[in-house]
């Protein structure tokens, strides 16, 4: 099983980072390296979006399932869709003095038939997820502290 975390501080509330965050069908006119999002269904804090984004020049695109809890706050994602289809992710908000703690964890089982574990780990996680996140927490970073 690949799990992969990027993690970031951010001098903001939790309630306004969560705000940027569960907020994904903005994404596109707020995070450069995502190309869209379409909300396909909506019932409640539950919805399923289409997703698309860039690794550097490479697209990427996934379904998934989503549920905003403001009150905790957390925000996860179910993948329905896609290469990292059965992928759970997990965006974490942890109050801390001066701001948040904004984590992000992706837990996949990679079902492809040949070097699964291989592929899972350094393909999909550290190559394309680890840096994906990455560039998300840093805008949002910009984003929240400059609102």
């Amino acid at each position: 099983m690949m799990q992969t975390s990027n993690e970031i501080l951010i001098a903001a509330s939790p309630e306004r980072v969560f705000e940027l965050a569960s907020q994904t069908e903005a994404w596109p006119t707020i995070l450069p390296h995502y190309r869209s999002v379409r909300v396909l269904e909506q019932s409640g804090s539950q919805r399923v979006v289409e997703m698309s984004a860039w690794r550097d020049m490479i697209p990427v695109r996934w379904v998934a399932q989503q549920w905003n809890d403001p009150v905790r706050p957390l925000i996860r994602f179910h993948h329905i869709g896609g290469w990292t289809k059965g992928m759970d992710v997990e965006w974490q908000f942890e109050r801390i003095d001066g701001g948040t703690r904004v984590r992000i964890v992706h837990w996949l089982d990679f079902q492809f038939p040949v070097a699964r574990e291989f592929l899972g780990r350094h393909v999909v996680g550290d190559f394309f997820v680890h840096n994906i996140a990455a560039k998300t927490l840093r805008r949002m970073k910009q984003l929240a502290e400059n609102a």
